[in-house]
């Protein structure tokens, strides 16, 4: 039999040298999200198939050519199939798991956040993974633009806490329905002249949904596009008002940004304020946050009609961007004291020892593998080991033992009675304060 030793495509693990760092991005996007009054929600993997067609919307590449979906058998019947998809975002299982548990008649504006995998089948590169992580936040129940600029600040926000710089912040409007419609026509106007020149999914974007054409990746279709009319010349009144006071509010917080009237975003859910971060610092693939406004999706999914936002981060790309701009993770835990034991009595004393290092919170480690004094010192090393303490019939005798500090090593008489832990924490917290 073949054995499998590798992962699938599109997927990467993380190794234990490395975690550290999602560590990092896992407890900043958190307490930040808790200063803007942000509070974690859960929902499931996957979800009814249904869900994502309705909310992210058929003629999407999302739905189109990038799901997980399968079809199990339903257990009520054991006929009819139920068909479930892989989340690709977040923002559909959030909606559905607000409305269905009742959030939405809670105090308004709800606000949830969520650290979730997605999954979506495309070709895999830089950043862009077929599993992949997002941090998102969803806000419900505020139709008015200071909403729009408190996402936008709690990213910046964000942004700033984990150290990144040179962060471009783009802005546009794609309306409503009201004034969509007229863009609309004038969209299909435009590609109805060149529609030979399309690609077989823009063809038949075409009369679905124009506006999905400006988002194709296809180079050909790119350039077609790049003369196309622009939505923010047919917002509506009520559109128009609405990003006219957002400009202003972040104009008053002295939030640089630039009107980028070529953002679509890719879902179908959008409308109004849609905005994105883009680092110059990992290449094509420089967009790290998009996010916007979706006043119709809850009820679109059943819900009374309720205005909504919110923003997705992919955390490889910002860990990326991390790396590229030199910013600081959080430290890899350090063993803080290993116990060499040189003979049977020792080893069963280190036992004692280190269960009660570990019942205050201290790593501790003692030998698990009959290794030798030497290959033992050799193993504390590698592990990173803070203080060593070797333990022989000499030191069981007098109840005296010898601390070594691995890194200055210098060697401090300690006692392995009732205080020893204690003592312990005593000169542990002062080297971590030398240190420093």
């Amino acid at each position: 039999m073949e054995v499998i030793t590798k992962r699938p495509k599109g997927t990467q693990d993380v190794k234990p040298s490395e975690v550290c760092k999602w560590h990092t991005v896992e407890k900043i996007t958190a307490e930040t999200a808790a200063c803007f009054g942000f509070k974690e929600i859960r929902f499931p993997t996957f979800e009814n198939t249904a869900l994502f067609k309705r909310s992210v919307g058929d003629a999407t590449d999302v739905v189109q050519k990038e799901m997980y979906s399968v079809s199990a058998k339903s257990p009520a019947n054991g006929k009819d199939p139920d068909d479930f998809t892989l989340r690709p975002e977040g923002t559909a299982g959030a909606a559905r798991a607000v409305i269905e548990n009742g959030l939405l008649n809670e105090a308004m504006p709800q606000k949830v956040f969520y650290n979730i995998s997605c999954f979506r089948h495309e070709k895999p590169q830089a950043g862009r993974l077929r599993e992949f992580h997002q941090f998102g936040a969803e806000m419900y129940g505020s139709a008015s633009p200071a909403a729009d600029a408190d996402m936008i600040i709690m990213v910046k926000t964000l942004l700033e806490r984990l150290g990144i710089s040179d962060i471009e912040l783009n802005i546009n409007s794609i309306g409503c329905p009201v004034c969509r419609a007229e863009y609309h026509k004038a969209l299909k106007a435009y590609f109805e002249a060149r529609k030979d020149e399309l690609c077989g999914t823009c063809l038949e974007r075409l009369e679905k949904n124009p506006m999905r054409i400006l988002d194709c990746k296809s180079p050909i279709c790119q350039d077609i596009a790049k003369d196309a009319p622009v939505i923010i010349d047919y917002l509506c009144d009520e559109c128009k008002e609405h990003f006219e006071k957002l400009k202003k509010l972040l104009d008053l917080m002295k939030i640089e940004y630039t009107v980028n009237p070529k953002i679509v975003r890719g879902l179908d859910y959008y409308t109004k304020t849609v905005f994105e971060f883009v680092s110059t610092h990992i290449g094509a693939q420089g967009t790290i946050c998009g996010g916007g406004r979706y006043d119709g999706l809850l009820e679109q999914l059943g819900a009374e009609p309720t205005p909504a936002l919110g923003f997705a981060m992919g955390l490889e790309r910002l860990i990326m961007t991390m790396e590229a701009q030199g910013c600081e993770f959080m430290q890899d835990e350090k063993c803080s004291l290993y116990i060499a034991a040189m003979d049977e009595a020792a080893m069963e004393k280190a036992v004692v020892m280190t269960k009660a290092l570990r019942d205050e919170g201290y790593w501790a480690e003692y030998d698990l593998a009959g290794r030798g004094l030497k290959a033992q010192m050799k193993y504390a090393n590698k592990i990173g080991a803070e203080f060593v303490i070797v333990l022989g019939g000499n030191e069981l005798e007098s109840g005296m033992a010898k601390l070594k500090n691995m890194a200055t090593g210098e060697q401090t008489d300690i006692s392995l009675g009732d205080k020893f832990v204690d003592v312990f924490a005593n000169i542990h917290t002062a080297n971590m304060f030398a240190e420093a």
